[in-house]
């Protein structure tokens, strides 16, 4: 699904992020940033070591207690097709997705908005923040997203494509529905 929202592209698409060849892919970390399960392993054993490297580099300096929730950082995307990788950490959703941690959620895609446009990236990639093994409900974090995505370039029109890069059926036709609902909204 492809549609284009004041001057940027949103795109909604089951695949595999690490294939994706827009300049970044957001990576949904853990905030330790040295490889993980999910997204995050794939990214990691895809991209290959400089991933890793420069997010040593990034826990030595800036964060030496782990990237918080919320925030996002940039590094080399490797060996991947995207030039960048933008790590980020969502919130934990067990036992709850109460109001904190949606606002957390939101930052989460927002400071890699920010991030991207910092460093004059054009066209970003995200996989589903936070719903697989920190289990937020896909329902209402694919909301977030979304929202927080049209938010962004309401306020900012600087990225030019924006794609969802659902892994599953069930993850991608959630998404497509209720970007179809948000945009009714409008």
């Amino acid at each position: 699904m492809e549609y284009i929202y004041k001057n940027t592209k949103i795109v909604i698409k089951k695949g595999d992020i690490t294939e994706e060849d827009t300049e970044a892919i957001v990576n949904a970390a853990n905030s330790s940033c040295m490889g993980g399960g999910g997204v995050d392993g794939a990214i990691h054993s895809k991209g290959g070591p400089a991933i890793l490297e420069e997010c040593k580099k990034i826990r030595q300096t800036i964060y030496p207690d782990g990237l918080p929730t919320g925030q996002a950082v940039i590094t080399t995307g490797g060996n991947l097709k995207a030039k960048y990788v933008i790590h980020t950490v969502g919130p934990v959703c067990i036992p709850s997705f109460d109001e904190k941690k949606k606002k957390l959620l939101r930052n989460a895609y927002w400071n890699s908005l920010k991030v991207a446009k910092e460093n004059k990236i054009q066209s970003i990639a995200f996989p589903s923040i936070s719903t697989g093994a920190y289990r937020c409900p896909i329902e209402e974090a694919s909301k977030i997203a979304i929202k927080t995505v049209l938010d962004f370039i309401d306020k900012e029109n600087f990225i030019k494509e924006v794609r969802f890069v659902l892994f599953s059926d069930r993850d991608f036709k959630i998404y497509e529905k209720r970007f179809k609902e948000i945009l009714d909204e409008i």
